[in-house]
Protein backbone atom coordinates (compact mmCIF):
# COMPACT_ATOMS: atom_id res chain seq x y z
CA UNK A 1 0.00 0.00 0.00
CA UNK A 2 1.54 3.57 -0.75
CA UNK A 3 2.67 5.55 1.97
CA UNK A 4 2.50 2.50 4.44
CA UNK A 5 5.81 2.67 6.81
CA UNK A 6 7.94 -0.19 6.23
CA UNK A 7 8.20 -0.84 10.18
CA UNK A 8 4.93 -1.76 11.66
CA UNK A 9 5.04 -0.96 15.92
CA UNK A 10 3.41 -4.59 16.76
CA UNK A 11 3.59 -7.15 14.86
CA UNK A 12 1.18 -9.97 15.36
CA UNK A 13 0.59 -13.93 14.25
CA UNK A 14 -1.46 -12.62 11.59
CA UNK A 15 -1.72 -8.95 11.38
CA UNK A 16 1.28 -5.88 11.80
CA UNK A 17 0.33 -2.72 13.04
CA UNK A 18 1.72 0.51 11.76
CA UNK A 19 1.15 4.43 12.91
CA UNK A 20 -1.59 5.85 10.57
CA UNK A 21 -1.77 9.08 8.68
CA UNK A 22 -2.62 11.09 11.79
CA UNK A 23 -1.71 10.89 15.35
CA UNK A 24 -4.81 8.87 16.55
CA UNK A 25 -5.38 6.33 13.80
CA UNK A 26 -3.87 3.25 12.69
CA UNK A 27 -3.25 1.28 10.01
CA UNK A 28 -3.13 -2.47 10.39
CA UNK A 29 -2.70 -5.34 7.58
CA UNK A 30 -3.48 -8.35 7.47
CA UNK A 31 -1.11 -11.33 7.01
CA UNK A 32 -0.91 -14.67 5.19
CA UNK A 33 0.61 -16.42 8.16
CA UNK A 34 -2.10 -19.50 9.89
CA UNK A 35 -0.80 -20.01 12.98
CA UNK A 36 -2.04 -22.00 16.24
CA UNK A 37 -1.30 -23.24 19.31
CA UNK A 38 -0.02 -19.74 19.80
CA UNK A 39 2.21 -19.93 16.98
CA UNK A 40 4.39 -23.36 17.95
CA UNK A 41 2.37 -24.45 14.69
CA UNK A 42 2.67 -22.10 11.56
CA UNK A 43 2.20 -22.27 7.77
CA UNK A 44 1.79 -19.08 4.98
CA UNK A 45 -1.71 -19.68 2.86
CA UNK A 46 -1.01 -17.19 -0.03
CA UNK A 47 -4.32 -15.34 0.11
CA UNK A 48 -5.48 -15.87 3.82
CA UNK A 49 -5.03 -12.00 4.51
CA UNK A 50 -7.55 -10.89 2.11
CA UNK A 51 -9.97 -13.43 2.98
CA UNK A 52 -9.45 -12.67 6.64
CA UNK A 53 -9.63 -8.58 5.64
CA UNK A 54 -12.57 -8.85 4.06
CA UNK A 55 -14.67 -11.06 6.29
CA UNK A 56 -13.71 -9.17 9.01
CA UNK A 57 -14.56 -5.92 7.32
CA UNK A 58 -17.78 -7.29 6.53
CA UNK A 59 -18.78 -8.01 9.70
CA UNK A 60 -17.63 -5.32 11.68
CA UNK A 61 -19.83 -2.97 9.20
CA UNK A 62 -22.12 -5.06 9.94
CA UNK A 63 -22.17 -4.81 13.76
CA UNK A 64 -21.76 -0.93 13.34
CA UNK A 65 -24.94 -0.91 11.48
CA UNK A 66 -26.65 -2.56 14.37
CA UNK A 67 -25.13 -0.24 16.76
CA UNK A 68 -21.67 -1.90 18.20
CA UNK A 69 -18.95 1.12 18.10
CA UNK A 70 -15.93 -0.21 16.96
CA UNK A 71 -12.38 0.06 15.67
CA UNK A 72 -12.97 0.53 12.24
CA UNK A 73 -12.86 3.58 10.13
CA UNK A 74 -12.17 2.00 6.11
CA UNK A 75 -10.46 0.11 3.90
CA UNK A 76 -7.42 0.96 2.61
CA UNK A 77 -6.46 -1.78 -0.09
CA UNK A 78 -7.20 -5.85 0.14
CA UNK A 79 -5.13 -6.45 3.26
CA UNK A 80 -5.21 -3.24 4.95
CA UNK A 81 -7.48 -1.07 7.60
CA UNK A 82 -7.47 2.45 8.51
CA UNK A 83 -8.77 2.09 12.66
CA UNK A 84 -9.20 4.16 15.64
CA UNK A 85 -6.09 4.06 17.84
CA UNK A 86 -7.52 2.73 20.89
CA UNK A 87 -5.37 1.68 24.27
CA UNK A 88 -5.90 -2.17 24.01
CA UNK A 89 -7.79 -4.07 27.45
CA UNK A 90 -5.42 -7.16 27.91
CA UNK A 91 -8.34 -9.76 28.25
CA UNK A 92 -9.78 -11.54 25.62
CA UNK A 93 -13.74 -12.15 25.67
CA UNK A 94 -14.64 -15.53 24.48
CA UNK A 95 -18.07 -16.41 24.08
CA UNK A 96 -19.45 -19.89 23.45
CA UNK A 97 -22.76 -21.54 22.12
CA UNK A 98 -21.99 -25.11 21.86
CA UNK A 99 -19.95 -27.13 23.65
CA UNK A 100 -16.28 -27.33 21.10
CA UNK A 101 -12.37 -27.16 20.98
CA UNK A 102 -10.79 -26.56 24.63
CA UNK A 103 -14.06 -26.33 26.67
CA UNK A 104 -14.81 -29.86 25.62
CA UNK A 105 -11.35 -30.88 26.40
CA UNK A 106 -11.46 -30.22 29.85
CA UNK A 107 -14.62 -30.25 31.26
CA UNK A 108 -15.37 -33.69 29.15
CA UNK A 109 -18.15 -32.45 26.90
CA UNK A 110 -19.05 -34.09 23.90
CA UNK A 111 -18.21 -31.47 20.78
CA UNK A 112 -21.61 -30.01 19.37
CA UNK A 113 -23.12 -30.22 22.69
CA UNK A 114 -25.66 -27.23 23.04
CA UNK A 115 -25.28 -25.33 26.07
CA UNK A 116 -27.91 -24.49 28.34
CA UNK A 117 -26.95 -20.73 28.95
CA UNK A 118 -24.27 -18.59 26.65
CA UNK A 119 -20.70 -18.90 28.48
CA UNK A 120 -18.68 -15.92 28.63
CA UNK A 121 -14.98 -16.34 29.79
CA UNK A 122 -12.11 -14.25 30.04
CA UNK A 123 -8.51 -14.82 29.23
CA UNK A 124 -5.32 -12.75 30.01
CA UNK A 125 -3.74 -11.61 26.41
CA UNK A 126 -0.21 -12.71 26.96
CA UNK A 127 1.01 -15.33 24.22
CA UNK A 128 4.00 -15.54 26.91
CA UNK A 129 1.71 -17.03 29.66
CA UNK A 130 -0.39 -19.29 27.06
CA UNK A 131 -2.94 -16.99 27.31
CA UNK A 132 -4.47 -18.36 30.60
CA UNK A 133 -8.04 -18.24 31.76
CA UNK A 134 -8.95 -15.54 34.38
CA UNK A 135 -11.79 -14.39 36.30
CA UNK A 136 -13.38 -11.27 37.14
CA UNK A 137 -11.82 -10.43 40.27
CA UNK A 138 -8.85 -11.33 39.23
CA UNK A 139 -8.94 -8.71 36.29
CA UNK A 140 -10.17 -6.28 38.75
CA UNK A 141 -7.22 -7.23 41.30
CA UNK A 142 -4.67 -7.16 38.70
CA UNK A 143 -5.94 -3.62 37.35
CA UNK A 144 -6.71 -5.05 33.92
CA UNK A 145 -10.06 -3.66 33.73
CA UNK A 146 -12.70 -2.20 35.82
CA UNK A 147 -15.69 -3.73 36.86
CA UNK A 148 -17.36 -1.26 34.71
CA UNK A 149 -15.45 -2.14 32.06
CA UNK A 150 -15.77 -5.84 32.15
CA UNK A 151 -19.84 -5.26 32.91
CA UNK A 152 -19.79 -2.92 29.51
CA UNK A 153 -17.44 -5.56 27.48
CA UNK A 154 -19.90 -8.57 28.58
CA UNK A 155 -23.07 -6.46 27.17
CA UNK A 156 -21.29 -6.08 24.24
CA UNK A 157 -20.12 -9.05 24.01
CA UNK A 158 -23.48 -10.79 24.54
CA UNK A 159 -25.11 -7.99 22.05
CA UNK A 160 -22.48 -9.36 19.29
CA UNK A 161 -23.43 -12.80 19.86
CA UNK A 162 -27.15 -11.88 19.25
CA UNK A 163 -25.91 -10.09 15.89
CA UNK A 164 -23.77 -12.62 14.23
CA UNK A 165 -25.60 -15.75 15.42
CA UNK A 166 -28.64 -14.10 13.19
CA UNK A 167 -26.01 -13.19 10.19
CA UNK A 168 -24.45 -16.71 10.49
CA UNK A 169 -27.64 -18.27 10.67
CA UNK A 170 -28.80 -16.39 7.69
CA UNK A 171 -25.96 -17.79 5.28
CA UNK A 172 -26.45 -21.09 6.68
CA UNK A 173 -23.50 -21.28 9.26
CA UNK A 174 -23.69 -21.98 13.04
CA UNK A 175 -21.51 -19.90 15.55
CA UNK A 176 -20.37 -22.28 17.64
CA UNK A 177 -17.90 -20.04 19.89
CA UNK A 178 -15.71 -16.64 19.66
CA UNK A 179 -13.26 -14.67 20.52
CA UNK A 180 -13.43 -10.66 20.98
CA UNK A 181 -10.73 -7.81 21.62
CA UNK A 182 -11.48 -4.42 23.28
CA UNK A 183 -9.95 -1.04 23.68
CA UNK A 184 -10.67 1.80 25.50
CA UNK A 185 -10.50 4.87 23.38
CA UNK A 186 -10.07 8.36 25.09
CA UNK A 187 -11.74 11.20 23.76
CA UNK A 188 -11.30 14.61 25.39
CA UNK A 189 -10.90 13.31 29.02
CA UNK A 190 -13.74 10.58 28.28
CA UNK A 191 -13.12 6.76 28.23
CA UNK A 192 -15.21 4.53 25.98
CA UNK A 193 -14.47 0.70 25.32
CA UNK A 194 -14.97 -0.48 21.79
CA UNK A 195 -14.71 -3.50 19.61
CA UNK A 196 -11.00 -3.90 18.04
CA UNK A 197 -8.97 -6.58 16.76
CA UNK A 198 -11.02 -9.05 13.67
CA UNK A 199 -13.94 -10.97 13.71
CA UNK A 200 -12.85 -14.11 11.13
CA UNK A 201 -12.88 -17.77 11.06
CA UNK A 202 -9.47 -17.20 12.68
CA UNK A 203 -10.98 -16.46 15.84
CA UNK A 204 -14.49 -18.05 15.33
CA UNK A 205 -15.69 -21.59 15.20
CA UNK A 206 -18.11 -21.69 12.47
CA UNK A 207 -20.23 -24.83 11.41
CA UNK A 208 -22.31 -25.62 8.17
CA UNK A 209 -25.71 -25.66 9.82
CA UNK A 210 -26.89 -28.75 8.11
CA UNK A 211 -23.59 -30.67 7.92
CA UNK A 212 -21.40 -29.62 10.64
CA UNK A 213 -18.66 -28.75 8.27
CA UNK A 214 -15.80 -27.06 9.92
CA UNK A 215 -15.20 -23.62 7.86
CA UNK A 216 -12.79 -22.05 10.03
CA UNK A 217 -9.49 -22.27 11.50
CA UNK A 218 -9.46 -25.58 13.14
CA UNK A 219 -9.67 -26.94 9.58
CA UNK A 220 -5.50 -25.53 10.19
CA UNK A 221 -4.94 -26.70 13.58
CA UNK A 222 -6.31 -30.51 13.09
CA UNK A 223 -4.62 -30.92 10.07
CA UNK A 224 -7.73 -31.07 7.51
CA UNK A 225 -6.81 -29.24 5.20
CA UNK A 226 -9.19 -26.99 2.82
CA UNK A 227 -8.40 -23.60 5.04
CA UNK A 228 -8.76 -21.26 2.60
CA UNK A 229 -11.98 -22.93 0.92
CA UNK A 230 -13.16 -22.82 3.98
CA UNK A 231 -12.95 -19.24 4.82
CA UNK A 232 -13.76 -18.74 0.82
CA UNK A 233 -17.21 -20.30 1.81
CA UNK A 234 -17.73 -18.25 5.06
CA UNK A 235 -17.09 -14.98 2.60
CA UNK A 236 -18.89 -15.85 -0.12
CA UNK A 237 -22.32 -17.15 1.65
CA UNK A 238 -21.70 -13.58 3.88
CA UNK A 239 -21.61 -11.76 0.79
CA UNK A 240 -25.01 -13.64 -0.30
CA UNK A 241 -26.89 -12.50 2.77
CA UNK A 242 -29.54 -10.71 1.84
CA UNK A 243 -30.22 -8.20 5.48
CA UNK A 244 -27.18 -6.76 4.98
Amino acid sequence: MSGLSNNPLYEGKSKNVFPGPKADELIIRYKNTATAFNGAKKEELEGKGKLNAAISGFIFRYLAKNGINTHLLRDLDETSVLVKKAEIIMVEVIVRNLAAGGFSKKYGIPEGTVLNNTVVEFCLKSDSLDDPMINQSQITAIALATQEELDEMIRQALRINELLTALFMDAGIRLIDFKLEFGRLHNNGDTEVILCDEISPDSCRLWDLDTHNKMDKDRFRRDMGGVLEGYREVLGRLKNVKQI
